[in-house]
């Protein structure tokens, strides 16, 4: 992570524009969920958004910069990101990101991630999995065991009938981790936090919704635009994820993707290989981020 090119100087009717646009883009992103949360109502499928990925709505609406960008100050003075951590301001009243404040705190995690992301983005996309790692997360529970309050859409039979006739083949760690004991010696590989970076391939799910976590880890070096791309993206593939899984989400006004289907299969495997391409332009654009000395691939 360095810094090459010259600062970029923004005059504060540029960086206000983009911090308005920016915070009315996020309130009408999370405009349903608060809504929701005000009611005390929960939401099966958006609730992961928040809950999982714990980014508050109010922090999501923060727009920041990115590295390398000066806020120059305007008629009312400073930017208020210079009372934010990792930010200082000059004499003059221009405000910019401490980066190295920023790497001398969070540079080792920085790097971590930057690896992952560009070690995932490398591999060719596996689109033989059909999003098994649900039905492995619930094969074998009681009713009363499962993770969501909603009912199997083929029951547990059905469900565990799926999960035993097919190979299964997840590459991710944070969705093994909650497959069922019986489920778990299903699985061809054996993904660990140990083996993250070397397993992680972008036609998994998961690790194209995690993108938008490794955007909120990597703070104020991610500019706002590609941090509200990130999270659109996970709520997208969110739904798939939810409509392919075994649980019966017609409340919600999913149609099921029924990956126990040939044609459900194809269906979850078109989605896949989009979602690996749209989420392999949003980790390079995260890695550019952390590197000014490379051009910023466009948006998606």
């Amino acid at each position: 992570m360095t810094i090459t090119a010259s600062p970029t100087r923004l005059p504060a009717s540029s960086w206000t524009a983009a911090a308005d646009e920016h915070a009315a883009r996020a309130d009408a992103l999370t405009a349903d969920h608060r809504e929701r949360r005000s009611r005390g109502e929960k939401h099966a499928v958006e609730d992961f958004l928040f809950e999982y990925y714990p980014t508050k709505p109010a922090v999501l609406r923060v727009w920041h910069p990115g590295a390398g960008v000066v806020l120059e100050p305007g008629p009312d003075g400073p930017s208020l990101l210079g009372t934010k951590r990792w930010y200082t301001t000059d004499d003059e009243g221009a405000v910019t990101l401490d980066l190295d404040g920023f790497l001398a705190e969070r540079g080792e995690a920085a790097r971590f991630l930057v690896g992952l992301l560009g070690a995932t983005a490398s591999r060719p996309a596996f689109t033989g999995c059909f999003g098994l790692h649900e039905w492995a997360m619930v094969y074998r529970e009681a009713d009363d065991e499962h993770r969501h309050p909603l009912p199997l859409r083929l029951g547990g039979a059905g469900t565990d009938a799926v999960v035993e006739s097919h190979r299964i083949r997840c590459t991710h760690f944070d969705a093994f981790r909650f497959f069922t004991p019986d489920a778990t010696s299903r699985n061809t590989l054996e993904p660990t936090r140990a083996n993250q970076v070397a397993m992680e391939q972008p036609g998994c799910l998961h690790a194209a919704m995690d993108v938008y976590k490794w955007a909120t880890k990597l703070g104020p070096l991610v500019p706002g635009d590609l941090l509200l791309d990130c999270f659109e993206l996970a709520r997208e593939i969110r739904y798939t994820d939810m409509a392919a899984s075994p649980y019966d989400f017609s409340s919600y006004g999913l149609t099921p993707v029924a990956i126990e289907t040939p044609e459900g299969k194809a269906e979850y495997v078109a989605r896949q290989r989009s979602y690996a391409e749209r989420s392999n332009i949003l980790r390079m654009r995260l890695v550019a981020a952390c590197d000014l000395s490379a051009p910023t691939p466009s948006s998606p």
